[in-house]
């Protein structure tokens, strides 16, 4: 399922230094592959389609690749590294998260591992045909009492990947205003009865290319269609709220799979577990919505950089994102103030010293040139980016807690 070559932990320091040394602070990653069960793949991540359900049928299709994570995927049935990133340097493969607790300051710095001691955050594509249940991550809170964390996210829509909208570009998002608990204890009573309603208590928004949203832990969200970059907190705690999505039935474990076992049938436990205040917001979306903000102060006439995910979640800065464009035979010098992941979704060009090519289709198990860690040490003296194509080159980029000592809040789009 992976790659034979792989470099134990116990062994990993002279190798790691070396691919970082060469590697000029960067580290290539292969593709990481998540499949979910209960979902439809949207066949847009570029995953060769004979391959969709390469981890086997019972397993699900895959619908989800994971960029620079350090974090496992809670999927029953798992294979051991499922989730986890890997490094690829001179045909051997070690583990992300072993180079981390390896090199912990080098390759995120000082603060960073420090607090956490990992890297606390992780991205994804996350693409599926039709709409996913209406579902909430728990609260850091919420999430200690079965020793997980809490998982708030965010959502950006990039246009490169969202050729077509497959079958229902809106997502439900919180409660309508004046929406009870005691409406929403009526649908959970209701799950083995037929569908259960808990949309009928919702308002969907329609996904636009090129924008996105900030997700607080506690707050009820049922993606739709669009394929989404998403950046969030390194955990993979959930809540399903909807028992029937598309006549596909939800089974009640994975609504209080991340939940205490004693409170399963305890639904004012349950409900209690949402952020009531953030679910009925009368102003949701003003709250919420992301649109792009150009950076001048790192944008020139040959490339633009823009911030994508911005803002805080309860008064911190868990998590943000960025986009840069290169421009056709330009180059520039990328500075950031921490580590981040980043992946390319159009043209191709360089990377310091490493290769970027938009891959047209991916089989299962094949590397690719277009993922990269640019560690904390590469981030703050500088890398050089090359467009050597014809079309613009654009990666995407994310960054771990507490590294910008300014970014934009939610709604400075406006300004």
């Amino acid at each position: 399922m992976i790659q034979p070559n792989v470099v134990k932990s116990d062994s990993i320091a002279k190798f790691l230094d070396r691919a970082l040394d060469k590697g000029g602070g960067l580290l290539r990653l292969t593709p990481t592959w998540v499949p979910r069960s209960f979902l439809h793949p949207g066949r847009r991540i570029k995953l060769f389609p004979g391959d969709l359900y390469a981890y086997g049928a019972e397993r699900g299709g895959i619908d989800e690749r994971w960029f620079a994570s350090t974090t496992e995927a809670a999927n029953e049935g798992r294979v051991w590294h499922e989730g986890l990133s890997f490094c690829s340097f001179e045909g051997k493969h070690f583990l992300l998260r072993d180079a981390v607790a390896e090199a912990g300051q080098r390759l995120i710095g000082k603060t960073m591992y420090k607090k956490y001691d990992r890297w606390p955050v992780y991205s994804k594509f996350f693409d599926n045909m039709g709409p996913i249940p209406h579902h909430m991550h728990q609260s850091a809170a919420n999430a200690k009492l079965v020793g997980q964390e809490g998982k708030p996210e965010s959502y950006y829509f990039p246009p490169q990947y969202n050729n077509v909208d497959n079958n229902f570009c809106y997502t439900f998002m919180g409660l309508e205003p004046g929406t009870t608990k005691q409406d929403v204890r009526r649908c959970l009573e209701r799950w083995n009865k037929g569908e259960n309603g808990i949309l009928d208590l919702s308002r969907a928004f329609r996904l636009r290319r090129g924008t996105g949203w900030l997700i607080p832990p506690g707050v009820l969200h049922a993606p739709g269609s669009l394929c989404t970059y998403e950046p969030q907190w390194g955990s993979d705690v959930f809540g399903m709220f909807q028992n029937i999505v598309e006549g596909r039935y939800v089974p009640w474990s994975l609504l209080v799979k991340d939940m205490p076992p004693a409170k399963h049938k305890d639904l004012d436990f349950i409900i209690g577990q949402l952020d009531w205040e953030k679910n009925v917001d009368t102003h949701f979306k003003e709250h919420n919505y992301l649109e792009p903000i150009v950076d001048e102060r790192s944008s020139s006439r040959t490339h633009t950089d823009k911030w994508i995910v911005y803002g805080l979640v309860d008064g911190e800065q868990l998590f943000s994102a960025k986009e840069l464009t290169v421009e056709p035979g330009a180059k520039c010098t990328l500075k950031d103030p921490g580590a981040s992941g980043w992946i390319t979704v159009q043209g191709k060009g360089r990377i310091g010293k490493l290769n970027l090519q938009t891959p047209a289709m991916i089989r299962f198990g094949q590397e690719t040139e277009d993922e990269v860690f640019i560690s904390h040490e590469a981030a703050t003296a500088g890398v050089d980016i090359e467009n050597t194509g014809s079309e613009p080159l654009v990666g995407l980029r994310y960054f771990g807690p507490d590294v910008h000592k300014k970014l934009p809040m939610v709604g400075d789009y406006r300004k």
